[in-house]
C-alpha cells in the first residue's frame, strides 16, 4: 500500500507534531519522493528563518501593555450592544 502525504503532514513533521507512526511513513516517503523531499528541505528554511527572525519585545513594550491591562482591570468599559 502506497502512502501519500500532504504538504500539511509534512509541515506537521516539520514542527514535532507527528505521531512516531506517522515519523516512520513520513521519513519512508522522503526517501522516495523527490518532491516530498524538496518541499520538507524548503519547510527546513523556512522554519529557520522565522526563527533568525524571532525578536524580544523591548522591556518598555512589555510595561506599556502591562500598565494597558492594569488599567484596564481597574476601570472596565461596558459596551452596549
Amino acid at each position: 500500500m502506497i502512502q501519500t502525504f500532504t504538504q500539511h503532514d509534512v509541515i506537521r513533521y516539520v514542527y514535532q507534531e507527528t505521531t512516531e507512526v506517522e515519523n516512520n511513513l513520513i521519513q519512508d516517503g522522503l526517501i522516495h519522493d523527490p518532491e516530498m523531499l524538496e518541499f520538507y528541505l524548503d519547510m527546513l528554511d523556512v522554519q529557520a528563518g522565522l526563527n533568525k527572525s524571532y525578536r524580544q519585545p523591548s522591556e518598555r513594550s512589555i510595561e506599556n501593555v502591562l500598565a494597558y491591562s492594569r488599567d484596564t482591570k481597574k476601570s472596565p468599559q461596558f459596551h452596549a450592544i
